[in-house]
């Protein structure tokens, strides 16, 4: 294994040239950005942590490396802000090889240029568990907020929910499990391959409201159901796909209760005045005057992830059991 700093010299030439609006990237004890007139900032950070997020017989390093990236962006596309640059903080046992370390860092780069943006520093050190910590800056001309939803508000959503927790229980039931069917594929992919849906928030920053969908369907609406006080009604009509149906009905699960609870889509949930619905969002509710989340005309009772409040042992989309 290589020295610390042959290891961020390697990660140096990895991670290229810094982006316009980067004067100084990886190489001295901070970045440097003098962003040309970009609107408003905005600044999130995001951990991946290993037996909580991920477990090594889930994911390769690359995957973990592009995952841990994209949740992170996540949060940037939930206030439809573009990222400028990112830090990234990397933890790991001492005796990791170089090659695990690279194999992470080149999926962390792959998302960075997926989406447009680079690594521009971070920080190195030894652990007894893998930390991938993920610190994004963005810019945005208007960011949505939870709390801006108003009665007669149409609620849509962006990208699939559900497919990535039945990826997961796939690999849950077999780590190594190969995609016998074209739906046990985009599940796996939706789990370990996520996407930061950056454009679509970008094209959404008239929403009433905005929010990335990572603890289920659910509660990340009940998010914008109590910060707003209004009511949100959800019709599943649309929402459930015949992938996670064919997955569900492999795995013995509930689709619905899949979509509904699931986490870890990165979909994004938005509310619109007038219906007026970007490209790429799909109506699957409404906004009135009361409060909570009601699924096809049943109050429904939160059951994403918490952290603090449930037993997580590979991801924030298990159960107990």
């Amino acid at each position: 294994m290589t020295s610390e700093f042959e290891r961020i010299r390697h990660l140096r030439s990895l991670f290229g040239k810094a982006p316009p609006g980067i004067t100084l990237g990886i190489g001295d004890d901070a970045a440097l950005i003098e962003p040309p007139a970009v609107g408003r900032i905005v600044w999130t950070v995001d951990a991946c942590v290993e037996n909580v997020h991920f477990r090594r017989s889930m994911l390769s390093w690359k995957e973990v490396g592009f995952r841990s990236f994209m949740a992170a962006a996540s949060d940037l596309a939930a206030m439809s802000a573009r990222p400028l640059g990112a830090l990234s903080c990397l933890s790991f046992p001492r005796d990791t090889p170089d090659d695990d370390l690279f194999a992470l860092a080149q999926g962390q780069h792959q998302a960075a240029q997926q989406l447009s943006t680079a690594i521009i520093g971070g920080n190195l050190s030894a652990s007894d568990t893998v930390v991938v910590s993920t610190s994004l800056l963005g810019h945005a001309t208007d960011s949505p907020r939870r709390d801006g939803a108003r009665p007669g508000d149409c609620v849509a959503l962006c990208g699939s929910v559900g497919l990535a927790a039945a990826g997961l229980r796939l690999l849950m039931r077999d780590p190594t499990h190969s995609p016998t069917t074209e739906a046990e594929r985009e599940a796996l992919c939706a789990w370990r391959c996520p996407r930061a849906r950056i454009e679509e928030g970008a094209h959404a920053h008239h929403a009433s409201s905005l929010i990335d969908v990572s603890d289920g369907l659910v509660q990340d609406a009940a998010h914008i159901a109590s910060a707003s006080l209004v009511r949100i009604d959800i019709d599943t009509t649309n929402m459930i796909s015949p992938s996670l149906v064919a997955v569900a009905h492999h795995l013995g699960m509930d689709a619905r209760s899949l979509a509904l609870s699931g986490g870890e889509d990165y979909a994004l949930l938005g509310t619109f005045s007038n219906r007026d619905v970007p490209p790429g969002f799909v109506v699957i509710g409404s906004c009135s005057v009361g409060s909570g989340v009601w699924v096809n005309g049943t109050l429904e009772v939160p059951n994403g992830h918490d952290h603090f409040r449930q037993r997580v042992a590979t991801s924030s989309t298990e159960e107990d059991g």
